[in-house]
């Protein structure tokens, strides 16, 4: 455990030389990008390893490395804590992470600037696996803001199209608003509490008032918001889709966007303390796992709909985590399994693009399956995942999701559950959608094109997420693994569903199978697709391709307010503030220049002058007299 500091500074080192080696780097720089992250894996492992070894009491270890903050009453140090929550994120981080980085050594393989691209990859890791090893929130809102910083560089790799700069410029000002309710939490963490370690936090929780709770818990969940693209803070995501293809898998499929859902489930005793903050927790992933899946229905570009995908299946997660203890469990369980399933999908969106000239439209692909044989399976398999066809990973871990959102009882439950079951059933249509347009049906890309299969550096990072698309589902559930490993850390619980599993596993299935069902009708022909190519045939198809309204509502609801609202201050400002502090200057300079005038620089003025006043003085006097 001493080397406990080698995860992140591993891949930090990584991105050191690169970004300072410049241009001398260019020709191993890849080499060493893969390297500090493959590295970082491997103690990822080892860790796990010794913790396996360790009693369940003595798991979780921390380690302090130096005295960050010194400031007055402030006393932070910067340690690091790996325990069995941590040790799941890390793992999945440096692992996908590594056959991220492995993949793109093929996929940018002729783009100049490869170098900075591993450099960038790099940074990211360090700056994820240090916001999920902090152990206290000052330390994780650096790698917070450092996540923010390396996901703004990425998005924006290729800055030379302006769509990508436009789109690195969006996320990076949506996650300023997620950060603005994180610095707020901070604070009001210290006047209440004068400390921001997660144990001296999570103790003293109880001991102030449900408003003050609750906003700690609305402020935190606003920053997990912005992270995890959840409404209303979701619109960044799509867009994002213009950096690379590793870096949708990486950042916004497997890591970045579940740091929300590591935020709440960590500060889960906040969120308990704090029912209304609990509460809004669970409607935000409720609505967002249905405002996804509804865009991911109308979308023809591939990554912008794996991207809708994205917000639909986080949303599951917040949802699991705002259940509180009964879905932490299950919450980190469909993070983990979407980690796989998710990120082989985008890798093998990438593979497609690829061998189609960069083509996103999957209007324009068909028959894809005879000429990308590998692509095909390893898609295929992450397919299955997704949609939760046992006995695939997501069949798992979202049937859990949807068991518990019905255990937590009443008319919310099944309001809960309700949802949770449609966006199955809406889950199953749009990703059979783009199975079919992808891979089946006609071919009709143009006489240009020639698609073919990727290279090995690209297909084998594929051929492993599958493999962990089919099998970490059940791995993770035999004998209830995940949930007895993470119980030291979110607790224990257990909710009575009220009817036998198998009744809802038999009706999730059968809502799948209705999407799915669906999805071949409309989509199987060539027709089906030209039906919908040339124009929006509904109001709700344009809604959802026009991300139904998320940017036009951002727009009039925050933005038009905002901005009349700093032009307002910015008048009164200018007028009534700068007025007065003006206009007092100016009335002294008035003044200063009438008194001016008097000094003329002749004798003969200054001699008149003490001569009337001497004239004055004398009549004053006689006038005294007098009286």
């Amino acid at each position: 455990m001493d080397a406990l500091w080698l995860l992140p500074v591993l891949p930090l080192a990584g991105a050191v030389v690169l970004l300072v080696g410049g241009r001398r780097t260019d020709s191993w720089g890849h080499f060493l990008g893969c390297g500090t992250a493959l590295a970082a894996f491997v103690v990822a492992c080892a860790q796990f390893v010794t913790m396996l070894g360790a009693d369940t009491a003595s798991r979780a270890v921390n380690q302090t490395l130096f005295q960050w903050v010194p400031v007055a009453d402030l006393r932070v140090e910067f340690g690091l804590q790996l325990d069995q929550l941590s040790i799941c994120f890390a793992l999945l981080i440096t692992g996908v992470g590594s056959l991220i980085h492995i993949y793109s050594v093929g996929y940018m393989e002729h783009d100049l600037d490869r170098r900075r691209f591993f450099a960038y990859l790099n940074l990211f890791l360090a700056a994820m696996l240090l916001l999920v090893m902090a152990d206290n929130f000052l330390v994780l809102y650096l790698g917070w803001e450092g996540v923010g910083l390396a996901s703004y560089l990425l998005i924006g790799f290729w800055q030379h199209k302006p769509s990508a700069a436009t789109a690195a410029k969006k996320a990076f000002v949506v996650n300023r608003v997620g950060d603005v309710g994180l610095v707020i939490a901070l604070m009001i963490m210290f006047v209440e509490f004068g400390s921001f370690e997660f144990d001296v936090v999570f103790a003293g929780i109880e001991s102030i008032g449900d408003g003050t709770a609750t906003a700690i818990g609305l402020m935190l969940l606003l920053a997990a918001c912005a992270k995890s693209a959840q409404v209303p803070l979701q619109s960044w995501l799509g867009d994002a889709m213009e950096g690379p293809t590793p870096v949708s898998a990486l950042i916004h499929a497997a890591t970045m966007v579940t740091a929300g859902v590591y935020l709440i489930v960590r500060s889960g005793v906040i969120f308990e303390a704090a029912p209304a903050a609990q509460m809004a927790v669970v409607i935000v992933g409720a609505v967002t796992l249905l405002f996804g899946a509804i865009i991911g229905c109308a979308k023809d570009d591939i990554k912008k709909a794996l991207a809708a995908s994205t917000m639909s299946q986080i949303g599951y997660m917040v949802l699991a985590a705002g259940l509180g203890p009964a879905g932490y469990a299950f919450a980190i369980m469909h993070l983990l399994t979407h980690g796989f399933f998710k990120a082989g999908l985008f890798l093998g969106a990438g593979s497609v693009m690829h061998g189609m000239n960069e083509e996103t439209d999957m209007r324009r692909y068909g028959g894809l399956r005879v000429v990308m044989p590998i692509t095909f399976v390893t898609f295929g398999l992450g397919y299955l995942a997704i949609i939760g066809v046992p006995p695939f990973a997501g069949f798992f871990s979202k049937d859990k999701i949807i068991e518990v959102a019905f255990a937590s009882g009443g008319v919310s439950g099944i309001v809960l559950g309700c949802a949770a079951l449609l966006g199955a059933g809406l889950t199953a249509f749009y990703m059979t959608r783009v199975m079919l347009m992808t891979f089946f049906g006609e071919r009709r890309w143009g006489q240009d094109a020639d698609p073919h299969e990727s290279s090995r550096v690209m297909t084998w990072p594929m051929i492993l997420l599958a493999v962990g698309s089919v099998v970490a589902g059940g791995l993770l559930t035999l004998g209830g693994a995940l949930t007895h490993w993470l119980e030291p850390v979110v607790g224990e619980h257990h909710d009575e569903l009220g009817v036998p599993v198998w009744v809802v596993t038999v009706t999730t299935l059968a809502v799948v199978l209705v999407g799915v069902a669906v999805a071949y009708r409309t989509y199987a022909s060539a027709a089906g697709i030209a039906r919908e190519a040339p124009r929006d045939v509904s109001v709700l198809t344009t809604a959802a391709r026009r991300d139904l309204y998320g940017d036009k509502v951002n727009e009039e609801v925050f933005m038009r307010p905002g901005r009349a609202l700093t032009t307002a201050i910015a008048v009164v400002d200018d007028r009534l503030i700068d007025g007065a502090v003006d206009g007092s200057a100016k009335s002294v300079g008035a003044l200063s220049g009438r008194i001016r005038t008097l000094q003329t620089g002749f004798v003969r003025s200054y001699a008149l002058f003490m001569l009337s006043g001497a004239a004055l003085v004398v009549g004053v006097m006689m006038a005294v007299r007098l009286l």
